[in-house]
C-alpha cells in the first residue's frame, strides 16, 4: 500500500504581495503604480509513489526544491497545484535548532522541547537519562543552553527528536550534525527506527549516505523532476552530473538515458578498481593525489573512448567480480553461528 503519493505537485512562492510587504508598503506602491508581484515555482509537476517500508532519498543541488517538497509532504505547506496523499502518522526532523530557550538549562530545555513535540511529562521522565546519554551531555545538564556549542545543541535536538514512533519519518540533513562519531551513531539510530517497517524520506547532500540508506531516489533540479527510480541507478547518474565540467553537465531526458549514464559510471568505477589492483596492465601512471572529481571525469572519458569490444570486456569483468563478491558474502554468512 502506498505510504506517500505525490500527484503532479507544483508549489509557487509569491514575492512582493500584500502578505509579504505589509499594508503600508502595499498602499504606497499602489498609489505610485509600482506594485508588482513576482512568482517563483519552487517545485513543478512532481509525481512519484513510495510504498510502505521504502526509504526515499531526495537529491539535488541547492535551490532544487527539496526542502519545499518536504514541507508539502509533512503538511506544513499546501501545494499550489496537485496533491500529496500520505498514510499514517508523520514525524519530521527538519530544523533541529528551533524550539529551545537560550536562558534555560539543558535539563529544562529537554523537557520544553519534548513538550513542543507532544511528549508527556511522564514520558520525558522515563526517557530523560537516555536522551542526555545519547547526546553525550551528562556533564552539561545544568548549564545554560546558550553556553553549549552548536554541535552540542544539535546533538540534544536530535536525541529528543529520535524518540518517535511514526509511520513516516522525514529527515532533512539531520544526519550531518556533530562529529564523525556522532554522525555514525545518528545514522545507526535512524536505521533502527526504519527497520521497524517505518517509511522514510531523507534529504541529504551526501550521495554516499543516500546510497547506503535508501532504496529509491528522487532527483530534483531547479524545481524539476529529473528522475525517480532505484537508488544505485539515480545516484550513479547524479554523481556523474555533479562532477562533470560545467559546460558538459547534461541532465538525462528519460529513463533510457538515466540507465545509460548509470552503466557508464559503473564501468568507469570498475576501470578505476582495475587501475588500483593491476597498475602494471595500464600504459600510464595514476596520480595518487588525484582529486575524486578529476578521477571520475578522467575514468568516464576513458570509458567513452573505448571500442564496443573493450567496453563489453570491461562489463563482463565487472559482472564476474560482482558475482564473486556475492559468493564470498554468502559463504561468510553461512559460517556465522545461527542464533538459538
Amino acid at each position: 500500500m502506498p505510504a506517500i503519493q505525490c500527484k503532479d505537485v507544483s508549489i509557487r512562492y509569491k514575492k512582493g504581495d500584500l502578505q509579504q510587504i505589509g499594508l503600508k508598503d502595499y498602499v504606497i506602491k499602489k498609489l505610485t503604480r509600482t506594485y508588482k508581484v513576482e512568482e517563483f515555482w519552487a517545485d513543478k509537476h512532481i509525481t512519484f509513489t513510495v510504498e510502505g517500508g521504502d526509504m526515499l532519498g531526495i537529491v539535488g543541488t541547492n535551490g532544487a526544491g527539496k526542502s519545499t517538497l518536504l514541507k508539502a509532504i509533512t503538511g506544513i505547506m499546501r501545494p499550489t497545484e496537485g496533491e500529496v496523499v500520505t498514510e499514517g502518522k508523520i514525524a519530521a526532523l527538519l530544523e533541529l535548532s528551533s524550539g529551545f530557550d537560550n536562558e534555560l538549562t539543558v535539563r529544562e530545555n529537554t523537557y520544553l522541547r519534548g513538550a513542543l513535540l507532544g511528549y508527556t511529562r511522564a514520558f520525558m521522565d522515563a526517557h530523560y537519562s537516555e536522551i542526555i546519554a545519547f547526546a553525550e551531555l551528562e556533564d552539561f545538564q545544568d548549564y545554560a543552553f546558550k553556553q553549549l556549542s552548536s554541535g552540542m545543541k544539535s546533538r540534544l535536538a536530535f536525541s529528543i527528536a529520535c524518540l518517535v514512533n511514526p509511520d513516516i519519518l522525514i529527515l532533512d540533513e539531520v544526519l550531518s550534525v556533530g562529529d564523525e562519531a556522532f554522525k555514525a551513531k545518528s545514522a545507526a539510530r535512524i536505521k533502527d527506527i526504519l527497520h521497524n517497517g517505518v517509511t522514510g524520506v531523507l534529504v541529504s547532500h551526501s550521495v554516499k549516505q543516500v546510497r547506503e540508506m535508501c532504496n529509491k531516489v528522487l532527483w530534483l533540479d531547479h524545481g524539476n523532476q529529473i528522475a525517480f527510480g532505484p537508488a544505485d541507478v539515480v545516484c550513479d547518474a547524479y554523481t556523474t552530473f555533479l562532477f562533470a565540467p560545467k559546460k558538459q553537465k547534461v541532465l538525462p531526458k528519460d529513463d533510457k538515458e538515466l540507465y545509460e549514464i548509470s552503466e557508464r559510471y559503473r564501468l568507469a568505477m570498475h576501470l578505476g578498481l582495475q587501475e588500483k589492483l593491476n597498475p602494471e596492465d595500464f600504459p600510464y601512471t595514476v596520480n595518487p593525489n588525484e582529486a575524486e572529481s578529476a578521477r571520475i571525469v578522467r575514468l568516464t572519458h576513458l570509458v567513452d573512448s573505448m571500442s564496443p569490444e573493450e567496453r563489453e570486456a570491461l562489463k563482463k569483468d565487472m559482472e564476474e567480480r560482482k558475482q564473486q563478491k556475492k559468493k564470498k558474502k554468502a559463504a561468510k554468512a553461512a559460517q556465522q553461528p545461527s542464533a538459538e
